[in-house]
Order: C-alpha cells, then sequence, then structure tokens
C-alpha cells in the first residue's frame, strides 16, 4: 500500500533524478548569484514538491502506522539524503559535475516550503 500512495512522490523523485544528473554540457548557463540564481530556485521548487508529495502518500497510507504518524518529519528527513546522495552522485560519477553546497541549502528550503505548502492545505 505504501507504494500505492507514493506513486507520484517515486515518479517526481525520477524526475529529479534524471534532471540532476544530466551532464553539465546539457545545463544552461546561469548566472553565479548562489542562491538568487535559476538553480537555487529550480532546486527548491523541485523538492517542495517532493516533500508535499512524499507527505500526502505517508499520511494516506496505513500499512506502517509509526510512519503514517510521523509523515511531516520522515519526508523532510528522507529528502534531504536523497538531496546529498544526489549531489554525492554528481561528485563522484558525473563528469562536468560537482557538489555544490548551495544545491544542499536550496533542496533544505525547498522541503521546508513542501511542509508549509502541506500544512496550509492539509492543516488550515
Amino acid at each position: 500500500m505504501i507504494l500505492r500512495y507514493n506513486l507520484f512522490t517515486i515518479l517526481w523523485a525520477a524526475v529529479i533524478l534524471l534532471t540532476t544528473l544530466l551532464p553539465a554540457s546539457s545545463m544552461p548557463s546561469v548566472s553565479v548569484w548562489d542562491l538568487l540564481s535559476f538553480d537555487s530556485f529550480a532546486h527548491a521548487g523541485m523538492f517542495a514538491i517532493l516533500c508535499f508529495l512524499m507527505i500526502v502518500g505517508m499520511s494516506k497510507q496505513f500499512s506502517y502506522p509509526k510512519l503514517k504518524h510521523h509523515a511531516v518529519l520522515s519526508s523532510f528527513i528522507i529528502s534531504l539524503v536523497f538531496g546529498l546522495v544526489i549531489e554525492l552522485i554528481q561528485f563522484t560519477l558525473i563528469p562536468g559535475r560537482s557538489a555544490e553546497f548551495m544545491d544542499v541549502v536550496s533542496n533544505t528550503i525547498g522541503c521546508v516550503i513542501g511542509i508549509v505548502i502541506f500544512k496550509w492545505i492539509y492543516i488550515l
């Protein structure tokens, strides 16, 4: 049942994985303003959607009651670990790509935004 309720989460995670692991030559060139760059907003947006979808999926499933009860915290941690793994893969396996601290910061900000949106929609 957990897969059934997290299908959109899995599909979105696959989209994130594919787009973030593209070789650097296929990436558009953007300004180097770190947190205010298009890249940072893209990371934050993708991880906001990922965290939101994961919270919704985990809170609807009933196979794992503890996971359902701690859906927000679990989704936040899983999303952050996913982002860190992507950065490690970029650093070690993808030629022309490097791990960037600002990407991790943007991912974290996106996860917080996803949590806020979830609480705004489902709790208020």
